[in-house]
C-alpha cells in the first residue's frame, strides 16, 4: 500500500494588492519591492480563511473524483482561522458536506500545510482511515500593520488543499522530516487575544500585529531548508539531481535563488508564483502544489520535494513521488 494526493485545489481572492497600491500606502516602491523580494502583487480576501478553505477544498474533491462523505480525516494547517473555536477544518466540514471526517487544525505557520499532509500520512498508515483532505488556509492581512513597510509588503491571502489516500499504487508520500527551535520564536511572531478578566489588576489592550526580524528568518531559511532537503534525500536514498521540482514555501525570491544555489541545482527546479501572490503562508506549497499540477507538469513517477519553513521557528521536508 501506498499514499498518494489524488487531487489538489486552491483558491486567492479576486482583490489585488499591487506594488503600486502599496507605494500609495507607505514608504517604498515598486522597483525595490520587486529587487528585494520578487513580489508584484498579493491578493487579499474580504471573507475570511474559512471561505478560501472551503472554496479550495471543494476543488481539490472535484478534482480527485471523491464524494465529501468519502473523507475519513480533515487538517487543516492555519495560524489565522475566523475563530479560536470552532476549528476552521471543524467548519469545513460542514460546508463541504463531510459528516464522517474527523478534523483538526494544525498551527505551523508559513510550515503548516507540510506539518498537516505528514501529519495526515501517519494516520493513513495507521490504516485507521483512507483518505484525508490536506488544507493550507491563511488570511495573514488581518495580522498586518499596514504602516510597517518592512512585513507589510510581503504577504497576502490564499487556500490550497490536497486529498490524500492510501491505496495501491506506485505513488507514495515520504520520508519527511519536521525540525523546530522554539528558543528563536521572537523571530517570527504575533500576539494572540490578550488576558482579559476581572482578576487582573491590568488589562492588556488587543490583538497584535506580527512582527519579524527579516534579515534573521532570512539566514535561517537558506542554511536550513537546503540542510533538511538534503537529510530527506538521504532517507529516500534519491540524489539532487533526479528531483524534477523542489516546491518551496513562497516567501523571498531571494531566499528560493540561494537555497537553488546551496543545493547546485538549476532555478528551473524551484517553480515560483510569489510574484503574483506575495508570501501567504501555510497556503503557498499547496496553491503552487495545485498550480503546476493542473498545468500539466507533474507525471506519473516523477520525484518531487516539498519544503517550508515559518514561525516557530519550525522547517521541514517531504519526499513524494507523484
Amino acid at each position: 500500500m501506498g499514499i498518494r494526493i489524488i487531487g489538489t485545489g486552491s483558491y486567492v481572492p479576486d482583490q489585488i494588492l499591487t506594488n503600486r497600491d502599496l507605494e500609495r500606502m507607505v514608504e517604498t516602491s515598486d522597483a525595490w519591492i520587486r529587487e528585494r523580494t520578487g513580489i508584484g502583487s498579493r491578493r487579499i480576501t474580504e471573507a475570511g480563511t474559512t471561505d478560501m478553505a472551503v472554496k479550495a477544498a471543494k476543488r481539490a474533491a472535484e478534482q480527485a473524483g471523491i464524494f465529501p462523505e468519502e473523507l475519513d480525516l480533515i487538517i487543516v494547517g492555519t495560524s489565522t482561522g475566523d475563530c479560536l473555536f470552532p476549528g476552521t477544518a471543524c467548519e469545513v466540514q460542514a460546508a463541504i458536506g463531510a459528516g464522517s471526517a474527523a478534523c483538526f487544525d494544525l498551527s505551523a505557520a508559513c510550515s503548516g500545510f507540510l506539518f498537516s499532509l505528514n501529519t495526515a500520512c501517519v494516520y493513513l498508515e495507521s490504516g485507521e482511515y483512507e483518505t484525508a483532505l490536506v488544507i493550507g488556509a491563511d488570511t495573514l492581512s488581518k495580522t498586518v500593520d499596514w504602516s510597517d513597510r518592512g512585513t507589510c509588503i510581503l504577504f497576502g491571502d490564499g487556500a490550497g488543499a490536497a486529498v490524500v489516500r492510501r491505496e495501491e499504487s506506485a505513488g507514495c508520500i515520504g520520508p519527511f522530516i519536521m525540525k523546530a527551535d522554539g528558543s528563536r520564536g521572537e523571530c517570527l511572531k504575533c500576539s494572540a487575544v490578550p488576558l482579559r478578566n476581572p482578576f487582573l489588576d491590568k488589562q492588556e489592550d488587543a490583538f497584535g500585529y506580527m512582527a519579524m526580524n527579516g534579515q534573521e528568518v532570512f539566514r535561517f531559511a537558506v542554511k536550513t531548508v537546503p540542510e533538511v532537503m538534503e537529510a530527506v534525500l538521504e532517507k529516500a536514498g534519491v540524489p539532487a539531481e533526479e528531483i524534477q521540482y523542489f516546491i518551496l514555501h513562497q516567501a523571498n525570491e531571494r531566499i528560493l535563488s540561494s537555497v537553488a544555489k546551496r543545493m547546485r541545482q538549476p532555478v528551473s527546479k524551484f517553480p515560483m508564483n510569489l510574484e503574483r501572490y506575495g508570501n501567504t503562508s501555510g497556503a503557498s506549497i499547496p496553491i503552487l502544489l495545485d498550480e503546476l499540477n493542473r498545468q500539466g507538469k507533474f507525471n506519473r513517477g516523477d520525484k518531487i520535494v516539498l519544503a517550508g519553513f515559518g514561525a516557530g521557528l519550525t522547517w521541514g521536508a517531504t519526499f513524494l513521488r507523484w
